[in-house]
């Protein structure tokens, strides 16, 4: 079961995270950058091929340290087909090395197309009577709750069927989230703690050894009130936490999203490791060939500041 494979990597490792690997052309050192353009000129081709060298060498810093990592599709797809075929060698690439992938898509739509989206990422496309074809077939998916149950079914079949997980959207790292999600209904309810209630009754059915679900929630770690409510509610469910670094979010404010027994969350970072030979902590000591060198001193770091985090709870 997906969440069951999860919760080993994250205990093997003893690091409840997660890379986001969210990559612009504009993240990629000068020297990858335009050794490929350079080639192939200023286009697509260069651009994705910069990319996925890129990728690959964090992947190779972070692998033996990280549970899983997070491919965001915003930044595949809009460099084209090219694009899209840098995310899936990065999926391939990433699960060679015994990573978790999760595609971050926030995929929903009504019930036939929810079908396709999940037989695109999760499942596998049936090409006739007898023949079907994984493609994509990341590990776990983001994926929207709002247009009901009917949006969500496909999703929660092919996590039975094909053994993976999904993520569904109740908080939202963004500053605008509040403007549905923080909504009050008749009852005096949230929308985020009515969307938290169906996910922890959404995923009954796919509680692993541990006694966590394979659907779980993303909840931002820039909204830590938020998340001692949404904790309490989802009595099963793991949280995608996004927000850390970046956007914001520390690691105080990520832990409360977990649980007492350390487990029931894994955070993100995209930026800070990705871009970390950029940032003012690393830059002195690591230069931009040595760019996986310090996005892994960054993961490296993430990972004792939140444990502590988590122990101080």
């Amino acid at each position: 079961m997906f969440i069951d494979r999860l919760i080993e990597n994250i205990r093997i490792k003893n690091n409840p995270t997660v890379a986001g690997l969210d990559p612009k052309l504009e993240y990629v050192p000068a020297f990858i950058r335009n050794k490929y353009l350079e080639q192939y000129g200023i286009n697509a081709k260069g651009a994705a091929e910069a990319i996925l060298e890129f990728n690959k060498r964090i992947i190779d810093a972070l692998y033996d340290i990280i549970p899983a990592v997070k491919p965001q599709l915003a930044y595949y797809e809009m460099y084209g087909c090219e694009g899209i075929r840098v995310f899936d060698e990065t999926v391939k690439y990433a699960k060679s090395k015994g990573l978790i992938v999760i595609a971050d898509a926030k995929r929903g739509d009504i019930g036939a197309t929810a079908e396709a989206y999940s037989a695109a990422y999760l499942g596998a496309t049936k090409l006739n009577d007898e023949i079907e074809q994984s493609y994509f077939d990341a590990d776990a998916l983001t994926v929207n709750p709002y247009l009901g149950i009917d949006g969500i079914k496909p999703f929660l079949n092919d996590c039975m069927k094909y053994n993976k997980g999904i993520f569904i959207l109740v908080k939202t790292s963004n500053k605008s989230s509040g403007q549905l999600q923080d909504l009050a209904t008749e009852d005096g309810k949230r929308i985020y703690e009515i969307m938290a209630e169906y996910v922890d009754e959404w995923g009954k059915e796919l509680i692993g050894k541990y006694g966590y679900s394979s659907v779980g929630a993303v909840v931002g770690a820039t909204y830590p009130q938020q998340a001692k409510i949404i904790r309490e509610k989802l009595k099963n469910a793991y949280i995608l936490v996004p927000g850390y670094g970046a956007q914001g979010g520390t690691a105080a404010d990520a832990a409360n999203s977990f649980n007492s027994d350390g487990l029931g969350a894994i955070v993100n970072a995209s930026r800070s490791i990705m871009c970390a030979y950029k940032s003012e902590r690393w830059k002195d000591k690591y230069s931009e060939i040595e760019f996986a060198e310090a996005s892994r001193a960054e993961a490296m770091r993430m990972r004792d500041e939140l444990n502590e985090a988590i122990k101080n709870k």
